[in-house]
C-alpha cells in the first residue's frame, strides 16, 4: 500500500514540447502548452494554467486566457527570455541566465536553475535509467522526472508520456514545466 501523498502525474498528451496538454491523472492540475508566432519572426511558447482536463475541441476554439508563463525563442531557435506572470507583475529573465550549465565544461543537457522558493534545482537528460529527464535539488533529492512511453509498450487512449512531480514540490509545477520545456528545446536545437 502506498503511504504518504500522491505525486502529481501529468500526462503529456502529445509528447511535443511546443504543443501539448499536461493533465494530472487525478484531476488536480491542468496545463496547456501552445506556440504562437511573434511579429519579429521569433516564436513564443505559452504555458496556460487550465481549470479542467484537455478536450479534443480545445485547439479548435479561440484561446483568450492570459498565459502563466511565456518562453520566447529567437528566430534561429536560440534562447530568448522566460517570463512568469505574477500577481505583482511580470518577471522576465534571459533563459541563459535562468538555466545555467552545471559546470563550465559540463554537458549542455545538465543545467541548474533557481525557483521562486529560493532553492536551486537541476535538470539532467537521461541521468537516471528509464527517465528521459530528471530534476533534483542541489543535494540530489528527487523533485520530478519526465518519462517517454517505451516504444515496445502499447498505450490505449493515452500517450504514455508523463511528467511526475513529487507532492512536496507541487507549488513549483509551473516553474518545473517551463524549465523542462526549455530543456527539451535546448536538446532539440543542440544548444
Amino acid at each position: 500500500m502506498l503511504q504518504g501523498p500522491l505525486p502529481y502525474i501529468l500526462e503529456d498528451r502529445t509528447g511535443a514540447h511546443t504543443t501539448s496538454d499536461f493533465d494530472d491523472i487525478y484531476d488536480r492540475l491542468f496545463f496547456h502548452v501552445a506556440t504562437a508566432p511573434q511579429r519579429s519572426g521569433s516564436s513564443a511558447t505559452m504555458i496556460y494554467s487550465m481549470n479542467r482536463r484537455a478536450s479534443r475541441h480545445r485547439d479548435a476554439q479561440p484561446f483568450h486566457n492570459t498565459p502563466a508563463a511565456v518562453l520566447e525563442f529567437l528566430p534561429d531557435g536560440s534562447l530568448g527570455n522566460v517570463s512568469f506572470m505574477q500577481p505583482a507583475g511580470t518577471l522576465t529573465i534571459p533563459m541563459g541566465t535562468y538555466l545555467r550549465r552545471t559546470s563550465l565544461f559540463g554537458r549542455s543537457l545538465s543545467r541548474k536553475f533557481m525557483c521562486s522558493d529560493g532553492r536551486e534545482y537541476k535538470w539532467v537528460h537521461r541521468g537516471v535509467e528509464g527517465q528521459e529527464w530528471t530534476c533534483t535539488t542541489a543535494d540530489n533529492y528527487l523533485v520530478a522526472h519526465y518519462d517517454l512511453k517505451p516504444a515496445d509498450v502499447r498505450a490505449y487512449g493515452v500517450s504514455g508520456n508523463t511528467l511526475t512531480i513529487y507532492e512536496a514540490f507541487a507549488p513549483l509545477t509551473l516553474e518545473l514545466l517551463a524549465s523542462l520545456t526549455i530543456m527539451r528545446h535546448i536538446k532539440q536545437y543542440n544548444l
